[in-house]
């Protein structure tokens, strides 16, 4: 018997490991924050009626409910992804759905307890959804449900978080992006500050002329309310258009009034919280040393935005500032020896500074310019009150000097003792940013990662900004006796226009006896004046402060366990916490139960929210070899793609992924073209994919003729043959690992009376390899970083031409059209990229020839 795949039947093979052939995908519709964007089909078949964010923020807590309804106008069921953008420090407290009448609610459990229908979720291939990152602020909630002909479904998700005051004000994100215009469409916000409210400011990246009078904005003292809703007809991009100018970021910036020195504190039902942020105190004088990698990798755009931002950076400094610049590669190179005083001249030479050079030994940089700074201090050539500070700007791991990550975070930590503060800015996709994140909170500073593109030298300016200014060095906030649970009390620094937020419970609710002080090095605070403030119990939302309380808690217990380790975590307090108030955290999944399907299957799914380290694994790429091998890399997120050819001879085997972790290897041998062309060039083809997961002890061998399944060296027999037959593909999920697809094609050429048969490979999830995951493919799983510049016509009239800065190589390019057939296996989909000659030397780490293989099943 013989299995066509796709076939209308899903088959499976199931053991230890499950392998999956999965029918082709029928049209999807795609719904983002409630919001309707086709994936395939057209838009007709499912209708949005209804999209409502409503965000409430009492005392800087925001409280965010995103609504939507819509409606299956075909005669069959559809299946709909509902995806939803928030904050990357928010957490989701409450998801539900209901369809025809039946509400379906999630439920937030112990990590492990949700564990086994995690699993079964993933074993059986079907989504188990995950909170992802997407893009510089924001993370994305996704869940898919299957809807019947001519009914409807009602997404709500809630999420809550607290405001970061930043450079003077907090900010509300809002991410929307709409495809077609909705019939009913509102956002609104309501705010109220107990403080008052100084300034409220509201505005959308998407914003015309005629949408800018409909944002509707009424403020009083302590209140504030902002709304914004537009009709089918404004939502246009043009009269009788279907498409929507709804597609960006709506964005509220406020401040409150500050006329206290110790601040503001807020008490209800037995919790108070503390705001301290005093007006008027004067900056303290700082000694910084700019420690900057010019390594090859920064060549290019990077080096350039850099440099772009440090010229703003110095311009910025004070007088009474003291810096120096320090260059790092394999060798450390100082503009000076000393640090100097932040003059115009000193400045103006120091802007004219600049040196290349390559490799990347950041354990050496860092412990020169704490050396540096120790000595400065120790001869008194700086201020005595005054803040040292070292800023590392780098893009990648270190593989100069010392590299092992934990043992250059052992000595720094120890080389600073406690006497300056570690920032780091993070370049790019390449770089470790939990190593920076780590090593910048052991030494009271903090990490950021900078996102590559045209604006990155403002993203160095801007974070630069936050934390240039300090105002007051190691704070300590004091409180009386009838207080207890309080969040951090002590911080190192506060900054110009942030703020420190300190919250506690209230014994016996005694807020008569509540007291507080202030202790810092920069400035002082009277005792007495500091005033308690109860919110009117009538505009805010339950008991607010009491749920800020808990956010705050699990938020600094999971940055300790990041700095310190697991040991240092109370995972009782934190996970408790996170049950009781319905959060999903590193420590808990949402569980939901979705409707059974057609097939009467399990539909439960799991969400959980990712930490920073598992955030850098994630990258919506597409990575495969098809044709006469054309390797294509598409990035969604830049709406791009890149491409390359590999020619070799027949019979070459090549490695195109191999992760040593957990043993995942494929290997591809070339094959001919069965005809040779009269000039005598081959054409040549994958015609065979030896696929192994050694952790997993599963082994395939996929030809054009079989496929063949190994299990601990044993073939499996299968109760049927699996061939793969002309234009048809085979999906692999390997539990826990990896998700990939083989396609088998038959080109024919009817003139010619000829035919070829030939295989593509199709990366679909990779998110569960590891860091260390290479090949000519695997490479790309964790992203490619470039900068385009110089794009002009090419010889050929049709063709552009561009100059690509790539992996630290300057390479021309050529506007090409490849062929993805992931979801049209018998047509294929045409795909604009950038194509890399020369068989992609430059944008691969060495040459084509340095892949190749001896066996098909070569281990790792």
């Amino acid at each position: 018997m013989r299995a066509v795949v796709p076939s209308l039947t899903d088959l499976w093979y199931r053991r230890t490991p499950t392998l999956y052939l999965l029918k082709y995908k029928s049209p999807l519709f795609r719904w983002t924050a409630g919001l309707l964007a086709p994936a395939l089909g057209s838009l007709h078949r499912v209708e949005v009626q209804s999209i409502r964010i409503t965000c409430t923020v009492s005392s800087r807590f925001a409280h965010t409910v995103m609504s939507s309804k819509a409606l299956n106008k075909e005669n069959s069921s559809q299946e709909i992804f509902f995806e939803v953008e928030l904050p990357k420090m928010a957490f989701i407290t409450n998801f539900s759905m209901e369809i025809d009448g039946q509400v379906y609610v999630g439920e937030v459990k112990e990590k492990e307890s949700a564990k086994e229908q995690y699993e079964k979720a993933v074993s059986s291939g079907k989504t188990a959804g995950l909170v992802k990152a997407s893009g510089r602020k924001m993370e994305m909630f996704s869940v898919s449900v299957n809807i019947a002909a001519q009914s409807s479904v009602s997404f709500i998700l809630i999420y809550e978080e607290l405001l970061q005051r930043t450079l003077g004000s907090y900010e509300i994100l809002i991410r929307v992006k709409v495809e077609q215009p909705v019939q009913e469409f509102q956002i609104e916000a309501d705010i109220y500050e107990p403080q008052g409210i100084a300034f409220v400011e509201a505005s959308a990246t998407f914003l015309t002329n005629e949408l800018i009078p409909l944002i509707e904005k009424t403020v009083t003292d302590t209140k504030a309310h902002i709304s914004f809703s537009p009709t089918v007809e404004q939502q246009q991009k043009c009269p009788g258009c279907k498409g929507s100018l709804i597609n960006g970021d709506f964005i509220i910036k406020y401040d409150v009034k500050r006329a206290t020195s110790l601040g503001e504190v807020q008490a209800v039902n037995g919790y108070f919280v503390h705001f301290f942020s005093p007006p008027d105190l004067a900056r303290v004088p700082k000694n910084v040393v700019y420690v900057i990698d010019t390594s090859g990798s920064m060549h290019g755009a990077k080096i350039e935005q850099t440099r772009e931002s440090m010229v703003a950076i110095l311009q910025d400094l004070h007088e009474e500032d003291h810096f120096g610049i320090l260059l790092f590669e394999r060798k450390i190179s100082y503009w000076k020896d000393y640090l100097t005083k932040a003059t115009k001249r000193n400045v103006s030479d120091a802007i004219d500074y600049h040196c290349c050079f390559s490799g990347t030994n950041i354990n050496s940089a860092i412990l020169d310019a704490v050396s540096l700074l120790k000595k400065e201090r120790k001869e008194k050539k700086v201020p005595e009150r005054s803040m040292d500070m070292i800023f590392l700007l780098t893009d990648g791991m270190p593989n100069s000097g010392v590299t092992s990550p934990q043992l250059i975070q052992q000595n720094v930590f120890s080389a600073i003792g406690g006497i300056m503060s570690l920032f780091c800015l993070g370049f790019g996709n390449d770089v470790d940013y939990s190593f920076l994140d780590v090593m910048c909170r052991q030494n009271k500073g903090v990490a950021r990662r900078i996102f590559e593109g045209s604006d990155a030298a403002i993203q160095l300016k801007g974070f630069y900004e936050e934390v240039s200014s300090p105002l007051l060095l190691e704070v300590d906030l004091r409180y009386s006796e009838n207080t207890d649970f309080l969040t951090k009390t002590h911080y190192s620094q506060l900054f110009n226009g942030s703020e420190i937020v300190v919250a506690g419970q209230l014994k016996e609710n005694d807020v008569e006896n509540f007291s507080v002080e202030v202790f810092a090095h920069g400035g002082k605070a009277s005792v007495a004046d500091w005033q308690t403030v109860y919110p009117e119990k009538g505009y805010i939302f339950g008991d607010f402060i009491e749920r800020m309380w808990a956010y705050l808690t699990i938020q600094q217990q999971l940055e300790n366990r990041l700095v310190h380790g697991e040991i240092f975590l109370l995972p009782s307090k934190a996970l408790n916490l996170s049950l009781k108030y319905n959060f999903v955290t590193p420590l808990t999944s949402l569980v939901v139960t979705k409707p059974e399907n057609e097939n009467g299957a399990d539909r439960s799914f799991i969400a959980d929210k990712l930490t920073e380290s598992r955030r850098k694994k994630i990258h919506h790429l597409l990575a495969a070899v098809d044709g006469d091998p054309h390797f294509m890399i598409e990035l969604p997120d830049k709406n791009d793609a890149l491409c390359f050819n590999i020619n070799d001879k027949p019979g070459t085997i090549f490695s195109l992924v191999r992760d040593p972790k957990s043993g995942f290897v494929v290997n591809g041998q070339i094959i001919s073209k069965k005809k040779v062309a009269l000039d005598g060039n081959v054409n040549t083809y994958f015609g065979r994919f030896g696929i192994t997961h050694q952790n997993l002890g599963v082994r395939l061998d996929v030809s054009i003729q079989d496929i063949s399944v190994f299990y601990n060296d044993k073939q499996v027999k299968l109760l049927m043959e699996l061939n793969l037959v002309k234009n048809c593909s085979l999906t692999v999920t390997l539990r826990h690992s990896v998700k990939f697809r083989v396609i088998r094609h038959t080109k024919v050429w009817k003139r010619r009376h000829d035919h070829q048969d030939y295989l593509g490979f199709y990366t679909l999830d990779s998110q569960h390899l590891s860091a260390s995951v290479h090949g000519l493919l695997g490479q790309f799983y964790r992203g490619v970083v470039f900068e385009l510049t110089d794009l002009h016509p090419g010889e050929g009239q049709e063709k552009l031409d561009a100059t690509m800065y790539v992996k630290g190589q300057r390479l021309n390019v050529t506007r090409h059209w490849q062929k993805d057939f992931n979801k049209d296996v018998k047509n294929g989909e045409s795909i604009a990229c950038w194509f890399v000659d020369n068989e992609g030397r430059g944008l691969i780490d060495g040459t084509a020839s340095d892949y190749t293989v001896s066996d098909l099943f070569t281990a790792i």
